[in-house]
């Protein structure tokens, strides 16, 4: 598989950003916003596909009305950084729904995690029965999200500088 961005045109650029945008336009009107027949844009959302840039989609849920609008950035100290402890904590992490996002970080601590839930008490709740429970953990930093500012997981594709022509 070829991942070499610069391998990509102005037009493959053009509908990655409108597909993660909408990912749930239709073949049509994406063949209309980029000026190639349906055809041409369906053989380049395949190749894109095959060729890894596109992942998958999904719906962006509200987590408001569906009763997980806390969010919790959680600070993790493991008690050693070996590489086994560092895989075992990984594959550990994975397996817990409530744990949104894992970071390995470089600096005063080894892990960062993101987790959504309905309230304190709940997230009182998970610190113990998941936080907790993960392999090595030493020590713990929480952090409430008093208000979300920006939460995207759009990628900025700079049309200019990086595609060939």
């Amino acid at each position: 598989m070829n991942h070499d961005f610069l391998s990509l045109d102005r037009i493959d650029l053009r509908i990655l950003d409108l597909l993660q945008k909408d990912g749930r336009i239709s073949n049509t009107k994406l063949a209309e916003e980029v000026n190639l027949s349906p055809t041409a844009v369906l053989a380049r959302v395949q190749k894109l596909t095959t060729e890894g840039y596109i992942l998958g989609y999904e719906a962006k849920l509200n987590p408001v009305l569906l009763g997980a609008n806390f969010v919790v950035f959680v600070e993790i100290l493991l008690d050693k950084t070996t590489p086994n402890a560092l895989d075992e904590f990984s594959e550990a992490v994975v397996q817990y729904p409530e744990i949104m996002a894992c970071h390995m970080i470089s600096g005063g601590f080894d892990f960062l995690v993101k987790i959504r839930c309905a309230n304190m008490d709940e997230f009182r709740r998970i610190s113990g029965s998941v936080l907790w429970q993960l392999p090595g953990v030493k020590e713990t930093r929480s952090y409430p999200v008093m208000e979300v500012i920006k939460d995207s997981s759009q990628l900025h594709l700079n049309f200019k500088a990086k595609a060939k022509k």
